[in-house]
């Protein structure tokens, strides 16, 4: 590990340890190889391009696709006594000129560009007598025509790189791109036998949600009172239903802001600006909105409409949690969807092959919304990364309470039918004859003669056309792709008309809490609102959620406490130190706080790390030692009690020792402990869903985690 990069980011982040593949792209680019990283949006990124260009002799060229993106990283790097400026089209003139002085002057060491300003070639005869290190170019998978954020500037990189005497090293960043993007990507941007580095793209902190409920402004009004106070962005399809849904948000009293293409500049800035310094809680927006946007407390991400394709739901969705902190994003999808985007593709893309392949991507997001499996396991698999558990316990299709039923005979009446039908039609044409319809096209063919007609009256047109994609989603019919796809069998199909394979399905979902703040962490939030509206920045810039949660969790009152704490290095510590360690001390003196506080020199029991700030697990266990019980600890830190278990487990697992008796009395009942341990004997525990489906609905995962833990692996461990 790069010494002088572990160093750099201590004093300007307050880390400690990198994470993930960090360390490994940073040495990639410190050693001078063209690198590109595909790292999920959260995944620290940009430390990736800024730590080497603090460590470069020369100026770091950032390549972004945003005026707001920009801002908002400039001035986060600002706050952390980084020399850094932006050029794009929102500079005045003579102050580009300044910046282009200090860049002469070695005044600026980080510089974020705009494509568009490659093309300018007073801008390019400028830089290419400037000592550039570092070309690095941000969401790259704009570059890529097959991406789903083609913009044409991208493509005059490779010549604004083609000027430089001494080339320097160029690197790509990017959260969503498929094989073939990544490969558009190096070929685009003519980068050098790159090193290219795959972090993975699970967000493990997000919990994803697919709904389909009737009254969608019913739901999120619910969800947005529930959570009063966090900040979320809702994504609508059009200009007019973004219109709509402000309105009736403000209506209702919701602290609500909107953005769309149709509103001015000025607004749309005033707008943003206002949701980023936490001056609105939630926006209303179009995909206009959201890739500038760097803020790290976004707690939830609602769809409205389902958007056109996988790599932009992931995207927008990754502006939820930023932080690593609990957040949720949800998808509400009804049939009119799907007829919006297809629309959308027909009036927007004039190139055949271009627009075939956006229909293709349409059908994969369809499909996603109609999955019966796990929803984190098919986005992984999607984008190539291939996973082998079942269940992830983090979407609502692995934690929705509900019975697995048998849907074969049903299913095999679908299938039947197609057959039987001879020709190939769309789901709709197949629905109708399923329920006996007497339309024009369905007597013409004289499907009202063949033997299924009319035989699945029991459903609802809706209920039974999301029945037949649940089908198509889960494998067992295929679609032929196109701007009106037609369903046909498939080996899938056979297996099941032969009784050879079963299908079974899962059989709304209510409003909860997404996280729980202690009395601390708002005390917290609020001196830090206080601090940003002061110095004009937005509060997530001072401290994350995350920094001010392990705060409240372990009460420093220190300046050397204070520096243990993760996100927090030593210039924060000098600017703002003080101030927040006033509040804990308070806090601690007045609630009476026995002090829980453990340095990370003195976790010799803890053999995970040296040297390194407390892991969240970590803490966890250090909260069972001062006595506390999981419901509080789950309280206290704002994470589900299923979290809370993980961490024991992992705790243990890594060759720890408990010394601490453990109390499960709240979690399961005696009888529950019984059941679940006479199904593991059974079946064993390697995977939860067979224990689950063995049990009664009322058995929660938490409760068989629980047992898990108490009875198996705390046992190993005495």
């Amino acid at each position: 590990m790069n010494n002088s990069a572990l160093k750099v980011l201590n004093k300007y982040y307050g880390y400690d340890n990198f994470r993930g593949d960090q360390n490994e792209v940073i040495e990639s680019i410190l050693n001078g190889r063209d690198t590109m990283a595909i790292m999920p949006t959260g995944g620290g990124k940009s430390l990736c391009y800024q730590i080497p260009a603090l460590l470069f002799k020369g100026i770091t060229i950032v390549i972004s696709p945003l005026i707001s993106l920009m801002k908002d990283q400039v001035d986060s790097i600002k706050t952390l006594g980084i020399r850094a400026a932006y050029i794009n089209s929102s500079i005045a003139q003579d102050e580009i000129l300044n910046i282009c002085s200090s860049l002469k002057n070695g005044g600026v060491k980080i510089l974020y560009v705009a494509p568009e300003r490659l093309e300018s070639p007073d801008f390019c005869s400028i830089i290419k007598n400037l000592p550039v290190s570092q070309v690095a170019v941000d969401e790259a998978h704009c570059v890529s025509q097959w991406g789903h954020d083609f913009r044409v500037s991208y493509t005059y990189i490779w010549k604004f790189i083609e000027c430089f005497s001494r080339r320097p090293v160029v690197t790509a960043f990017t959260a969503t791109a498929t094989d073939e993007v990544r490969e558009d990507i190096v070929k685009q941007i003519h980068m050098k036998d790159p090193a290219v580095f795959i972090s993975g793209f699970d967000r493990e902190n997000l919990k994803l949600c697919c709904l389909k409920v009737g009254n969608r402004f019913e739901y999120v009004l619910d969800y947005i009172k529930a959570n009063l106070g966090q900040s979320g962005i809702i994504y609508s399809a059009t200009r007019k239903k973004v219109d709509n849904l402000y309105e009736k948000l403000k209506a209702n009293g919701i602290s609500v802001g909107k953005y769309h293409a149709g509103l001015s500049a000025e607004d749309r800035k005033k707008n943003q600006e206002d949701f980023v310094y936490d001056r609105v809680d939630v926006i209303v927006a179009t995909n206009a909105f959201g890739m500038g946007i760097d803020k790290s407390n976004v707690r939830f991400v609602i769809h409205y409409n389902m958007p056109k394709n996988i790599e932009s739901y992931y995207q927008e969705i990754g502006r939820a949690g930023r932080d690593g902190e609990k957040s949720e994003c949800i998808l509400m999808f009804s049939p009119q969807d799907v007829i919006t985007q297809k629309y959308l593709i027909e009036t927007s893309i004039q190139s055949p092959a271009r627009r075939m392949n956006e229909y293709k991507k349409l059908q994969s997001m369809v499909d996603f919304v109609h999955y019966n499996g796990c929803l984190r396991k098919y986005i992984l698999n999607y984008f190539g990364e291939h996973v082998d558990y079942d269940e992830c316990g983090n979407c609502s299709n692995c934690i929705r309470e509900g019975k697995y039923v048998d849907k074969t005979v049903d299913s095999q009446k679908v299938l039947s039918c197609i057959y039987r039908m001879k020709r190939e039609f769309g789901v709709n044409m197949i629905v109708d004859v399923l329920r006996g319809s007497t339309q024009k096209k369905v007597l013409q063919y004289g499907f009202d003669k063949i033997s299924t007609y009319g035989i699945m009256k029991n459903y609802s047109k809706n209920g039974l056309s999301n029945f037949i994609n649940t089908l198509i989603a889960q494998g067992y019919i295929s679609l032929k792709e196109g701007e009106y796809p037609t369903v046909i069998l498939n080996s899938n199909s056979v297996k099941i008309l032969k009784g050879k394979e079963k299908v079974v399905l899962k059989e709304p979902t209510k409003v909860e809490k997404i996280t729980v703040n202690s009395n601390l962490f708002e005390l917290l939030r609020n001196c830090r609102r206080e601090i940003a509206r002061g110095e004009g920045v937005p509060p997530y810039l001072i401290f994350s959620d995350t920094t001010l949660r392990e705060i409240s969790s372990r009460y420093p009152v220190t300046s050397k406490q204070m520096l243990d704490i993760s996100g927090v290095g030593e210039l924060k510590l000098k600017k703002y130190g003080d101030i927040f360690l006033k509040i804990v001390r308070e806090y601690v003196e007045k609630n009476n706080i026995k002090s829980n506080w453990y340095f990370k020199g003195n976790l010799s029991e803890v053999g995970s790390r040296k040297n390194g700030k407390l892991k969240t697990f970590e803490i966890t266990v250090n909260m069972l030692d001062e006595n506390m019980g999981i419901d509080e600890i789950s309280s206290k830190r704002g994470l589900t009690v299923s979290t809370i278990l993980s961490h024991i487990m992992k705790y243990v697992e890594q060759g720890n020792k408990l010394n601490v008796k453990m109390n499960f009395d709240s979690l399961f009942s005696k009888e529950e402990e019984n059941m679940i341990v006479q199904v593991i004997k059974k079946i064993g525990m390697d995977r939860l869903k067979p224990v689950k489906e063995s049990l009664p609905d009322s058995i929660s995962y938490d409760k068989i985690k629980a047992v898990i833990l108490k009875d198996y692996i705390l046992k190993d461990n005495s």
